[in-house]
């Protein structure tokens, strides 16, 4: 069953387990629409920090628009 959680002010995390390990999808909510803006298998416990910045970064420019 994925599982989700809060990273920060508008940006969370839904994981969910694969054969290949741990899928990661870091996503926002504008309204009613979830936009996903990241995916990535993970291998460790911590997000990785450019994992982290490139959701950040369509983050921004996605509330840019």
């Amino acid at each position: 069953m994925p599982l989700i959680r809060k990273l920060e002010p508008g940006l969370w995390e839904v994981r969910s387990h694969i054969a290949a390990g741990i899928a990661r999808v870091l996503f926002t909510v504008e309204g009613p629409v979830m936009v996903l803006l990241h995916g990535f298998v993970k291998k460790s416990q911590k997000t990785p920090a450019s994992d982290l910045k490139t959701a950040q970064q369509r983050m921004a420019d996605l509330r840019r628009e």
